[in-house]
């Protein structure tokens, strides 16, 4: 078995191939061809702590992937100075089930979400966009912006925080790496933050809305994928309700997050208005954009398909590579 640690997963899985993974996780997922039953919940009550079991099976003509992710949702490790997640990622043969990787999945996960986003900042944002805004100086946040500078001309990048001295840590630690621009700005309100955005990406554990719809640029992309529970809520429902909503995966979503849950309860959207996967419009099957001033939103939940892709893309890497520990199993 090949064990790979965080350092190695990050070597073995750049950005641009990471992109290329989820365009076939999302296309097989809409077209019938892979299996990701929802998440299963298991709470921690004495720690208030959740664990998540995430499976995948990927059958595509090109690919076949299993893999199943573990995570680990501990709020009181912050106070430990300990990450608030942790997660592995075990690989299974496809055709006997044999284990053959285990991947440190917490920087697996931040590279495919914001692979995944960015995939849909391709396909979504316009193509002449150059201001983005990402919510969130953690892990995701980090990949989010690296993803949104990977597809598009990123001239500028505003990044907003509630704690600004983290913030201002990662401002300086991107700016000018790779195709991150040297013009990385920390925004004093979420209102400076979006103020020029062509692309706003979340990465929150807000409750509430993290900025006013009223201050939206016309045309601009959202991708958020904060808001994991029903009761999480990044995107005000007037923003939702105006949006053209395209979804990773319409089950999921429709389950799990509170940007989409909350409007429908309150009447701002029906539950039919979410109707479009990503992997729908790649495939054809739907349309995108349709005018320069459409706001478009992409709301993600995260889904084991993009585990197992992710995976299988960074174990090629890592054997062309010389990476990872081999251990008998």
């Amino acid at each position: 078995m090949l064990i790979l640690n965080a350092d190695e997963v990050k070597k073995a899985l750049p950005m641009k191939d990471a992109i290329e993974a989820m365009k076939q996780a999302y296309t097989s997922l809409s077209d019938g061809k892979a299996e990701a039953p929802l998440r299963s919940r298991l709470p921690v009550p004495p720690h208030d702590g959740l664990a998540l079991f995430m499976p995948a099976f990927v059958n595509d003509k090109k690919n076949q992937a299993l893999a199943v992710k573990i995570v680990s949702i501990f709020p009181h490790n912050l106070q430990r100075d300990l990450p608030l997640i942790f997660a592995a990622v075990l690989v299974l043969e496809a055709d006997t089930g044999k284990p053959i990787a285990l991947l440190e999945g917490g920087s697996l996960t931040a590279i495919r979400t914001g692979a995944g986003s960015g995939l849909a900042v391709d396909v979504l944002s316009r193509p002449e966009s150059r201001v983005v805004a990402v919510f969130g100086a953690g892990a995701q946040g980090r990949t989010q912006l690296e993803a949104a500078c990977t597809v598009r001309q990123i001239e500028q990048a505003w990044i907003y925080d509630s704690d600004r001295k983290r913030a201002e840590s990662l401002a300086s630690e991107l700016a000018g790496v790779g195709r991150i621009p040297r013009d990385v700005r920390v925004a004093a309100t979420s209102e400076e933050a979006i103020r020029d955005a062509d692309i706003i990406c979340t990465a929150t554990t807000s409750a509430s809305p993290v900025f006013d719809d009223a201050k939206l640029k016309r045309g601009v992309h959202i991708s958020a994928v904060g808001s994991y529970t029903p009761e999480m809520q990044e995107i005000p429902s007037a923003t939702v309700s105006r949006a053209r909503i395209v979804v990773d995966s319409r089950s999921a979503t429709l389950a799990e997050t509170g940007d989409l849950v909350i409007p429908i309860r309150s009447g701002a959207i029906k539950t039919e208005d979410v109707d479009i996967e990503l992997g729908e419009i790649l495939l054809g099957r739907k349309s995108g954009r349709k005018t320069p001033d459409e706001i478009t939103l992409f709301k993600s939940v995260g889904i084991a398909v993009q585990d197992a892709m992710a995976a299988q893309v960074a174990l090629e890497n890592a054997q062309k590579l010389g990476l990872g520990q081999t251990i008998a199993w």
